[in-house]
């Protein structure tokens, strides 16, 4: 099946590694990473290390006129321990030719990393590289991007084609880095063109950078330095789901905590058009505070709600901070704006676009990267391209 596929360099070659941070060499191959490999010293648990290296918006890039290509990777999967230590679920690889989608492969799975019932680490079970293939490709030249499970972390171990492999060309697209929680990290998608915001940068021209870190935007420092320190034309961040479900700050801490977050972003990107953009409809934590926790499949928040005039923090109060830090920061920085984000998705669509109450379902997504398309990058968007 491969004698006749020329190996591709991994590394120093012709491969683009779009949409990560930084890519390093490990035993298998290399990893894309999401987070600069100097922040895992600053991890304050496992899960973060798990978020920063799953695909969301990862690809190899490249221009072939090869008509079968051929990948192997180790993935690595987290499961619960209590289930079969071997799932079949992987996510899935999905490749663009000139920019449109010819299909989806099913991601193999490799390495397993066992969760016990407060999702940290108790197991692993080692596994070994497999082989995604494409094929019927078409003898001409052509611009490809294979985009990476969204969900899971992926070493490349090998690349072949049956044609010479060139660099991809420039795109001439502006770069847009989004900075998110699980919502952005979207593991609920069906494939990576599913995710959100690779759905608002394909329908407005840009090319994405995806630092949605699932149950991890805390506004931790060593994630505003790694923005500071990554080129980028205009920036997101959507803020606040995480840190109210988890009751991690009070309205005394959240807007110097903010502000500081803005402050190392702004220190490497000064004018950079900035949109901060507060939680879409969790129906839980609207108007209860958290910490919340799991009923069954309902979230449910077990705060008390007559605590929010001690400082407490629902998504109402939240929204209402952002959108004051913003103002305030608007009257010496005009490259800086607010989003609210139940203009992405409502607390009346709830029940239509969230699977469990707070993660959208795959057409949630769709509808939340359709309508950041246009509130952000359409005209009269705080991202929209400047003359």
């Amino acid at each position: 099946m491969t004698d006749a596929l020329q190996q591709i360099p991994l590394t120093a070659g012709p491969i683009d590694y779009r949409g990560a941070l930084e890519l390093v060499t490990t035993e298998a191959g290399v990893l894309p990473r999401r987070l600069p490999q100097w922040t895992v010293a600053q991890y304050p648990e496992a899960s973060m290390e798990r978020q920063a290296t799953a695909g969301s918006g990862v690809r190899l890039a490249f221009r072939t006129a090869a008509s079968a290509i051929e990948l192997d990777v180790l993935t690595t999967v987290p499961m619960m321990a209590e289930n079969e230590p071997h799932p079949d679920d992987a996510g899935h690889f999905e490749m663009t030719v000139d920019g449109t989608s010819v299909g989806v492969r099913k991601a193999p799975v490799g390495n397993v990393i066992q969760l016990d019932a407060f999702f940290q680490e108790c197991g692993f079970v080692a596994g070994t590289p497999a082989t995604i293939r494409y094929d019927g490709l078409g003898a001409v030249p052509k611009d490809i991007e294979i985009w990476l499970p969204h969900w899971v972390k992926t070493e490349i171990v090998a690349v072949r084609a049956d044609a010479p492999v060139e660099p991809p060309a420039p795109t001439g697209r502006r770069l847009w880095l989004h900075h998110g929680s699980s919502i952005s990290q979207c593991n609920e998608a069906l494939s990576p063109l599913g995710v959100w915001p690779v759905i608002a940068a394909r329908a407005a021209g840009v090319d994405p950078v995806n630092l949605g870190l699932s149950g991890n935007c805390y506004l931790d420092p060593f994630v505003a330095r790694s923005i500071r320190d990554t080129p980028a034309d205009v920036i997101s961040l959507k803020l606040g789901i995480n840190f109210t479900n988890k009751a991690a700050y009070r309205l005394r801490t959240l807007g110097p905590t903010v502000h500081g977050f803005l402050d190392t972003i702004r220190d490497g990107h000064p004018d950079t058009p900035l949109l901060v953009v507060s939680p879409i409809a969790c129906p839980a934590v609207e108007r209860t505070p958290g910490p919340t926790l799991w009923r069954g499949e309902v979230l449910t928040a077990t705060g008390d709600p007559a605590d929010v005039a001690a400082g407490a923090l629902t998504l109402e109060v939240v929204r209402r901070e952002l959108r004051r830090i913003v103002g305030e920061r608007a009257k010496q920085d005009p490259n800086i704006a607010y989003l609210d984000g139940l203009e992405l998705l409502a607390l009346d669509e709830a029940d239509e676009f969230l699977a469990e109450g707070l993660h959208p379902n795959p057409a949630g997504y769709r509808l939340i990267g359709e309508r950041f398309a246009k509130l952000a990058f359409g005209p009269g968007g705080a991202l929209t391209e400047r003359d």
